[in-house]
């Protein structure tokens, strides 16, 4: 299993609109979807900061998830560039591999 983690802080105006694209039936588990690689994703909120988030992409493989950006990359870069809009801040926790 590959796994990866995003962190996010989060637009007051723009919450419940983040939820949608991000929860595990939205617009980026659509996306991860197309591919046979792709199990499953998280939304976690900090129960101290309700602006405050984290996902957990959950792959087969490196080479799943590998696969799918360069199958789906437009598709992956327009649904970024349109959620880039809903944060103030975005950074990669990291990736990781089962072992």
């Amino acid at each position: 299993m590959y796994v990866i983690v995003w962190e996010y802080q989060v637009k007051m105006d723009r919450r419940s609109e983040f939820e949608a694209a991000y929860s595990s039936e939205g617009a980026w588990a659509e996306l991860f979807k197309r591919s046979e690689g792709f199990m499953a994703v998280e939304l976690l909120r900090d129960e101290t900061d309700p602006l405050h988030y984290l996902t957990i992409d959950r792959w087969r493989s490196k080479a799943g998830y590998e696969e799918f950006l360069s199958h789906w990359q437009e598709e992956y870069k327009a649904l970024d560039a349109l959620c880039e809009t809903m944060t103030d801040r975005e950074a990669l926790i990291g990736k990781w591999g089962y072992i």
